[in-house]
């Protein structure tokens, strides 16, 4: 099991409540902090600890010691003067890593400048990944890594069995760059284009999303 971290998630809407669960489950330690107290008592039989307080309160959020935790949280988007000034007390209070979620690219912008090391647009991504997936049946994850590119995992084309990378031509053909393959247990990085892509392989790739639609022409392996 991976080391665990410890979290403190600002902000108990629905994003940052599913957040504190799925944290919690995975082991780590987890303080959750919002205004509304019922939020927090929901929240207490997940996180390590759950205080209601006012995390746009610069003094409330320096007696957390926000510097001790590995990664804080910031998931209040609705309200961008909350979201700017708990983002903001937070990297003053010291802490290591500060992610902060956005609803657009004009609030993910106003929270870079502000310090936030991360900013997340959970809505967004999940559209584009939901959206990607059902477009696309060959693949099996796609992450967005930006508008315009993003990092898939992807079944092989029946006619790139048993063929290398080379001989599929796949970056020149389907737009495709291999990062990596998983095979069984094992994960090949950065494979060589003499490498034989076997029945059962997930190939780890990254393309440009305008590309993506080369998968469906070339669904029928002819390149």
């Amino acid at each position: 099991m991976n080391k665990s971290k410890s979290f403190a998630v600002l902000g108990l809407g629905r994003f940052g409540k599913s957040l504190v669960r799925s944290l919690a489950e995975s082991g780590h330690e987890v303080l959750a902090c919002d205004t509304n107290m019922e939020a927090v008592r929901e929240m207490a039989q997940y996180a390590t600890e759950a205080v209601q307080l006012d995390v746009t309160d610069e003094m409330a959020l320096h007696s957390m010691d926000l510097g001790q935790f590995d990664v804080v949280v910031v998931t209040i988007g609705t309200d961008l003067t909350s979201s700017v000034m708990a983002t903001l007390f937070a990297k003053q209070s010291g802490a290591k890593l500060v992610v902060a979620k956005a609803y657009n690219e004009t609030q993910k912008l106003i929270l870079e400048k502000v310090g936030a090391d991360r900013v997340v647009l959970p809505e967004w991504e999940m559209g584009a990944k939901i959206a990607t997936e059902l477009s696309y049946p060959n693949i099996l994850d796609y992450i967005a890594l930006s508008k315009d590119y993003g990092l898939m995992e992807i079944a092989p084309l029946p006619a790139w069995i048993n063929h290398t990378i080379l001989k599929n031509n796949i970056r020149a053909a389907a737009g495709i760059n291999i990062m990596a393959i998983k095979r069984g247990d094992g994960v090949i990085i950065s494979p060589k284009p003499d490498e034989i892509i076997h029945s059962g392989d997930i190939l780890v790739t990254i393309c440009e999303k305008k590309d993506l639609h080369r998968l469906n022409i070339y669904a029928d392996g002819k390149f």
